[in-house]
């Protein structure tokens, strides 16, 4: 089995792009009980980037897509949804399904890249985490899953078989 770990970027201090100490500090204390990871990919804004490297991990690779989901989907899907919301809007076809099966194929394309047993690490955005984890396992109880994902927390999600086959929530108590 192979893990993919998604997280949300730490915290800045708006409308900055950067991460503020505060943000540093949480990346830091989540970091020091993650990994090891054989791939780091983020987004292409700061805060993401700034993330990996505060939690301890170089970044392999910047991805675009990950970085915002535009208007079209923000419209479908206004920040901050629960998890059954994102679920319920990625079910209905439109252009937040759209998105988030294209990022559903980075992480496949990820997955197929790791060897057994090995894990990877992404670092992207509220909504962008949320659409994409939904979209990775359809049929799964995403009303149990709960709310949106707070700075840091995220998904671990395990495949197997060449399919996504279960989640763990990762939730972060400051």
């Amino acid at each position: 089995m192979k893990t993919i770990e998604i997280r949300r970027h730490s915290i800045r201090q708006k409308p900055g792009d950067h991460l503020s100490q505060q943000g540093v500090t949480l990346a830091r204390l989540v970091g020091q009980n993650l990994g090891p990871f054989d791939r780091v990919v983020t987004s292409t804004l700061p805060r993401a980037f700034e993330t990996a490297i505060a939690m301890g991990f170089a970044v392999d690779e910047q991805n675009e897509l990950m970085s915002t989901y535009g208007n079209g989907v923000e419209s479908e899907a206004p920040w901050p949804l629960s998890l059954a919301g994102y679920a319920e809007v990625v079910s209905t076809g439109g252009a937040a399904a759209k998105y988030a099966n294209q990022l559903v194929a980075i992480y496949t394309k990820l997955a197929n890249y790791l060897a057994d047993r090995r894990a990877a690490l992404v670092i992207n955005h509220g909504g962008v985490l949320e659409m994409s984890a939904v979209a990775c396992l359809p049929q799964a109880d995403h009303f149990s899953w709960g709310s949106h994902f707070e700075y840091c927390e995220g998904v671990r999600l395990f495949w197997e078989d060449d399919k996504f086959v279960n989640a763990e929530i990762l939730r972060v108590s400051i």
